[in-house]
């Protein structure tokens, strides 16, 4: 033991040397270069991989090391840290290990992080370790806890509130959504008595009396530490939650990208009618697959009642929703109606209280020609074997007849956003592999730079013509359903077997993530199963920083309304986690396009290493090219140019400024706390390498549909 001791004490002496700072007090200056990028060391688990994602989300760059990977980068100091300019850099603002010690006994490349951190000041995050004193915390058989926390509670401390955790308002729930399958597995005790450990995030230790720990700040022999005793996914709620503020202490509050919590919902159809499911037919007359000679469509439309619900609802809930309009609905309702609609009139009486999206006036297919008399339906084509397509003069009347009809109600449109019929014209599998040449060419027509589209289908944005594409996620609300038993009955025959009645999906496609193992209860099935886990789904979309549109239809705002109970999930599911600093944000179809196409921008330059940022004591510059929009989160107070940066956001400023080519230079406000020169006049005692954790089954292979649905 001596002898090992020995030889890290000089390996560690050899690294500070090496890591830019000399010795000597006459040394001390210049303030170091701290470049804003984070190092993962990630063993392949999915805790680290988590955290990585949610860098790549928010647009933080950093540099990934996989210690499973045969001739990988070695940790050391020329790695770790350099001069440029006659001024010490730190590569790193942060380190993320898979544990506190991921590496063998008297390991060099550990002495050289350790070494590092000590001389920056650069934290460490332990995504997932044993509670051991290593780590600062007591072994859990002392009156702790190992085990799964499956629907278990756990709270963000004062001292969490009062720092990197301030955006939430305490609670932290653990997932349970398969009880025959392990969703989280954790190490709850309290710190070793006399150490210098700071909880931020706690829950009850089972048959024990008070409170262990799951998140903390761990200092020690000139360094900090995040220490994280539970396992997660990047899918998983308590991580979601969490991750925000992960990655503001590990960077001080200073970092590139930024993080919102999304929710925009928009409702298809409008004005006209939907098609009804038939629970004897397994399908919906009026549609082009429901063939059955005794198919007679029975539509669903709202009411004006429907209407003042659905102001009132937005009122309460101090949301907007976005309504997709087809003018000829109403048209051609006044023509069956000696020239009334209720609906219409009370729509358009309370136009201001909506935002509105041309849909096209009749909602017709505007790919090829359908034809539909084979099942599933096939493109027509011409004489010569051609695909016969919808021309650009009908395409191009649907769009403009619907804004001019829109116009004349006083809706107040934006003419730039549109969202043809089921997303017509764009390519659809397996039928038409490809877009209908003539919509680009009708979408220039009418001055269209925001086309909706289904991420289900195509989950990243693409350019049609002059337009970029929005992607929509599709609730599992089916349009032909106004009623919960038809929303249960159809939902039973999609996702059952053969034998019980339904589709057989699931046989044929066992990779479908909904599932169902025998027909749900046309009376309660909706409310106990469909409507959580619809919620969860999401709500999962919300937390992941994504801010792409999620879309339902008016059938679902009448009859049972059952679009409601799953909206009213995410809104009070979010209230009751969320602190007033950190708002949802819904935004209408053209902000999102555009934080997309930004989005899309900065992680090109990102991967192309075209954007450096690094901080020099209270200023942060930022080198990006020409015509980049930047992105950063900040503590707030900073200025750029003079003038404050950013908007107010989960404690913090963040936002999006445009490059100039020319280097941008952001000052903190003088609270921010500076790295400090750590503590380089001796070495940190050696530790062992972290014992190995447990990571149940539904952490590997995530559970519950929280991915996509």
């Amino acid at each position: 033991m001596k002898r090992t001791l020995r030889t890290t004490v000089i390996t560690v002496g050899a690294l500070i040397a090496a890591l830019g700072l000399p010795a000597g007090a006459a040394h001390a200056d210049p303030t170091p270069r701290i470049d804003l990028r984070v190092l993962v060391v990630s063993d392949g688990g999915p805790s680290t991989d988590a955290i990585a994602a949610e860098l790549a989300a928010a647009g933080t760059p950093y540099t990934r090391i996989d210690l499973t990977q045969p001739g990988r980068t070695v940790i050391d100091a020329d790695f770790l840290a350099d001069t440029v300019d006659g001024r010490p850099r730190a590569r790193f603002q942060a380190v993320v290990l898979p544990n506190d010690n991921p590496f063998p006994a008297g390991s060099a490349e550990m002495a050289a992080l350790t070494a590092y951190e000590r001389t920056y000041d650069v934290p460490q995050v332990d995504a997932y370790t044993y509670a051991r004193p290593e780590a600062g915390l007591q072994y859990p058989v002392h009156g702790g806890y190992s085990g799964s926390l499956d629907g278990r509670r756990a709270e963000v401390t004062a001292a969490g509130k009062a720092g990197p955790f301030g955006y939430l308002d305490g609670a932290v729930p653990f997932e349970d959504n398969d009880p025959a399958v392990g969703e989280s597995y954790a190490y709850l005790s309290k710190p070793v008595a006399g150490a210098d450990f700071t909880p931020y995030v706690e829950a009850a230790i089972p048959g024990q009396p008070g409170k262990g720990t799951l998140v903390g700040e761990y200092r020690h022999d000139g360094r900090r530490e995040l220490v994280v005793t539970f396992v997660y996914n990047q899918y998983q709620q308590q991580f979601r939650l969490l991750a925000r503020g992960i990655v503001e202490w590990m960077t001080g509050g200073v970092h590139l990208g930024a993080a919102r919590n999304y929710f925009s919902v928009h409702v298809d159809d409008v004005f006209a009618a939907d098609d009804r499911w038939n629970s004897t037919l397994n399908c919906t007359p009026g549609d082009v697959d429901c063939t059955d000679p005794d198919a007679t469509p029975d539509p669903i439309r709202m009411t004006p009642a429907d209407v003042d619900h659905a102001v009132q609802w937005q009122t309460g809930k101090g949301f907007t929703l976005d309504f997709a309009y087809n003018g000829a609905g109403s048209v051609d309702h006044r023509e069956d109606n000696n020239g009334t609609d209720a609906l219409a009139d009370r729509l358009i009486a309370r136009r201001g209280e909506f935002r509105w999206i041309n849909h096209t006036y009749s909602h017709p297919f505007l790919g090829c020609v359908q034809d539909t008399t084979v099942v599933p339906w096939k493109c027509a084509t011409n004489p010569d074997g051609s695909t016969k397509w919808t021309s650009r003069n009908e395409i191009s009347d649907e769009i403009a007849t619907n804004r001019v009809w829109g116009r004349s109600a006083g809706l107040p449109l934006l003419d730039d956003e549109l969202v043809t019929g089921e997303h017509s014209g764009m390519k659809v599998l397996p039928q038409q592999p490809e877009d209908n040449p003539n919509l680009a060419l009708a979408l220039d027509d009418n001055d269209i730079a925001w086309l909706g589209s289904d991420n289900s289908r195509e989950p990243d944005q693409r350019r049609v013509g002059p337009a970029t594409t929005v992607p929509r996620y599709p609730m599992n609300v089916f349009y032909n359903a106004g009623r919960a038993a038809e929303q249960v009955d159809e939902y039973n025959w999609i996702y059952t077997s053969r034998a019980q009645g339904g589709s057989g999906i699931c046989e044929d496609n066992p990779e479908t993530t909904t599932c169902l193992p025998a027909p749900l209860d046309t009376a309660t099935g909706y409310a106990d199963h469909i409507v959580p886990l619809e919620t969860r789904i999401a709500l999962g979309h919300v937390l992941a920083n994504d801010p792409k549109p999620h879309f339902i239809h008016q059938s679902n705002l009448a009859e049972d309304r059952i679009a409601y109970p799953v909206l009213d999930g995410v809104l009070d599911g979010y209230a009751a986690l969320f602190a007033d600093n950190t708002p949802l944000v819904n935004p209408r179809m053209r902000d999102i396009g555009a934080e997309l196409r930004r989005r899309a921008a900065w992680q090109t330059a990102l991967r192309a290493g075209e954007v450096t940022a690094y901080r020099v004591g209270g200023t942060v510059t930022v080198e990006a090219p020409d015509g980049l929009a930047v992105t950063a989160t900040l503590p707030t107070g900073t200025t750029l140019a003079g003038a404050a940066f950013g908007e107010a956001y989960a404690g913090a400023v963040s936002g999006w400024t445009p490059g100039t080519g020319t280097p941008l230079t952001l000052t903190l406000p003088a609270s921010t706390p500076a790295p400090a020169a750590g503590d380089t006049a001796a070495p940190a005692p050696a530790t062992r390498p972290a014992p190995r954790t447990r990571i149940p089954a539904g952490v590997t292979d995530p559970v519950g549909h929280t991915a996509d649905g």
